[in-house]
């Protein structure tokens, strides 16, 4: 299977667990069959009495649905007044296409002062209700079905301007788009190749909405007389017919204005099917069970530790790329035991796969991603195969999170205190009056000053440090049992580092929170972790106690990056690094993944995977494990051979 459709699966597996949405589907499929095959299902003329004296017919006799006031048959103008629907939201959505896309996305791409006075005008357009201004526009060009879905269709279009104008917005500041100007592309290739197909979901959606308000529209301005004909049986002209009637029987009335009700709700719910399909992060937001060939080869299942919080095992992650037939391995055959109030370290260079194995135990692998594993225990509770609720109960109060980027993780728009309480709301039901109490006291466990007052300040009221911090007590307002902290000093200054350190492990040793510390930062890991997996390349390399492996390195990976850490002696030469750059995935062999980095790499290294094994206290991937004698932060011992 290729990427592409691979990715297409997915969204149809994500569109498919939606069964309000396949029932509108599965309506709206039924209702393109019976507007091609009308004439084909029933013997009467739409427009045609059957009798003259059979008028006002009851339904469920000789006619289905009965007749009107002229004796036409109703069931068979409903079938009819299928075509005109689906030819009337056709019509306008195509219009609204045609001129909305192409003017959004000039608009949003070079902005200026034509943005300005095209988004006036469109603003205008849409204050006023979509009828009115179609009445106003048939009022200038004439009525007929055709011309009121032309200025429906004009109308409808300044929506898909100001919605592709806003997405454009956003699109254009992507690092792709950066990337294709680097690459010389023209802006209109960056426009019509590069953006539109980012911003095609969102377009996709609101055009099965706008389908569903055009049907209506249709109705109400054949309702009134300036749209369908008396010729044409739509569904609005129906109605329109029924209210001569209405004094004799309500009926006629009934059939075309359950069948507009019906196309309006199955265009919508299928449109909010679309929209959930094509999230970007999809909803269901679970960690699969692991398959067969998933498997660390060679290696046999690790039981886990009796005082293990938390245990992973076989858990690996893909991604499709574009252009090839199989997924992309990122995270493969990792596992991992924390203990209950153990700081564990996860090091690595960046692209070694740490932040998105961090995400994969709470099932926030970001779409098209997927997450498999053979078993994620948390506190003895299994949490693969949970489905989004049951592990969105997880998110938040049994697990907290400690994000990178503090101005990032919170919102702008709201307080520090009610972001600080949402989780005390939402796990806890805590009351507004309990739970503000409640974030006081986080907030001074933190290190907030004066926290009674700066609990109704706003994120950008706080200083890096110090907004920091909030997320930190964000964090631990449930009491989570565990702690993932995904590099949380890499936008602080130096200064500020220690003491966000300081403040995690005075957390964990007070509160008994078990801690996931991901970092590239080894002089991090000394300061503050009881226990060290080293990642390299999507596979933990090594791991052991900390002392252990700082002392005595059992991969040449591992020593490698305690040579690189700074220290306060007099040195000469250069600094000792790693020769290379971690591969993209794409590229990393079936053997040893740091063969080619690797100044102790032999041929044996070169031929098939390398599994775990136990060498001393540790465990590490590397078929010279034992063989080759690497230097750690002891001050003594040979040169590696």
């Amino acid at each position: 299977m290729s990427a592409h459709q691979s990715a297409r699966s997915r969204f149809w597996s994500r569109f498919l667990r939606n069964r309000v949405s396949l029932v509108g589907g599965g309506y709206l499929v039924v209702l393109v069959l019976v507007a091609a095959g009308a004439r084909f299902l029933t013997p009467h003329d739409p427009n045609v009495a059957t009798r003259f004296q059979d008028f006002l017919f009851p339904p469920f006799g000789e006619y289905l649905l009965g007749t009107d006031l002229v004796g036409r048959d109703i069931f068979t103008r409903l079938l009819y007044g299928a075509r005109y629907a689906l030819f009337a939201g056709a019509e306008a959505v195509l219009i609204a296409l045609v001129v909305g896309v192409p003017l959004g996305l000039v608009i949003g791409y070079f902005r200026g002062w034509v943005d300005r006075i095209v988004m006036r005008f469109v603003e205008t357009v849409v204050a006023v209700p979509a009828v009115v201004m179609a009445m106003a526009i048939i009022a200038a060009v004439g009525t007929g079905l055709t011309t009121a879905m032309f200025a429906i269709g004009v109308v409808y279009s300044m929506i898909i301007t100001r919605l592709t104008r806003a997405e454009v917005f956003a699109a254009r500041e992507e690092l792709y788009v950066d990337g294709a100007r680097a690459a010389g592309a023209t802006d209109r290739r960056i426009m019509w190749k590069h953006i539109l197909p980012n911003i095609a979901p969102p377009l996709i959606v609101q055009t099965t909405l706008l389908f569903a308000q055009a049907v209506l529209a249709e109705a109400a301005l054949s309702f009134l007389g300036i749209g369908a004909s008396a010729h044409q049986a739509s569904w609005g002209r129906m109605l329109r017919d029924a209210q001569d009637s209405i004094d004799q029987s309500f009926w006629p009335a009934v059939p075309p204005g359950i069948a507009v009700f019906l196309t309006v709700i199955a265009f919508n719910v299928f449109g909010d099917g679309l929209r959930d399909a094509f999230a970007r992060e999809a909803r269901g937001g679970r960690v699969g069970v692991g398959d067969v060939e998933a498997v660390d080869p060679g290696s046999d299942p690790v039981p886990p530790s009796d005082d293990a919080l938390l245990t992973i095992r076989n858990l690996s992650v893909r991604f499709p790329r574009p252009g090839e037939t199989e997924d992309v391995s990122v995270v493969s055959g990792v596992d991992l035991d924390i203990g209950r109030g153990e700081v564990m370290a996860l090091v690595g260079e960046s692209g070694s796969g740490k932040s998105i194995t961090a995400m994969s135990i709470m099932g926030l692998v970001p779409d098209p991603g997927l997450a498999s594993a053979a078993s994620i225990g948390l506190d003895g509770r299994e949490l693969v195969g949970l489905d989004f609720d049951e592990l969105r109960r997880i998110r938040g109060h049994e697990i907290g999170v400690i994000f990178q980027e503090p101005s990032a993780a919170l919102n702008p728009a709201y307080t520090v205190g009610r972001q600080v309480a949402e989780p005390l709301e939402v796990h806890l039901g805590m009351g507004r009056r309990q739970a503000r109490a409640r974030v006081v006291e986080l907030m001074e466990l933190v290190g907030i000053p004066d926290p009674g007052r700066r609990i109704d300040a706003y994120p950008h009221q706080f200083s890096g440090g110090m907004a920091q911090r909030v997320v930190i007590a964000m964090a631990l307002a449930c009491e989570p049992k565990l702690l993932i902290a995904d590099e949380p000093t890499t936008a602080l200054d130096v200064t500020v580092q220690g003491q966000i350190l300081d403040l995690v492990g005075d957390l964990s040793r007070d509160l008994g929170v078990s801690v996931l510390l991901i970092t590239h930062d080894l002089g991090v890991v000394a300061d503050l972790a009881d226990r060290v997996a080293v990642m390299y390349a999507g596979e933990i390399v090594e791991t052991g106690r900390l002392t252990e492996v700082f002392a005595d390195p059992q991969h040449p990976y591992t020593e490698g990056l305690i040579r690189a850490i700074p220290r306060n002696e007099a040195r000469s030469g250069e600094l000792p690094t790693i020769p290379g750059v971690v591969p993209p995935p794409w590229e990393w062999p079936d053997h040893c993944h740091f063969a080619d980095r690797c100044a102790h790499a032999g041929d044996a290294c070169r031929v098939g995977p390398v599994p775990l094994q136990t060498v001393g206290a540790s465990s590490v991937r590397c078929i010279r494990a034992g063989e080759v004698v690497l230097r750690g932060v002891r001050a003594h011992g040979g040169a590696a051979s």
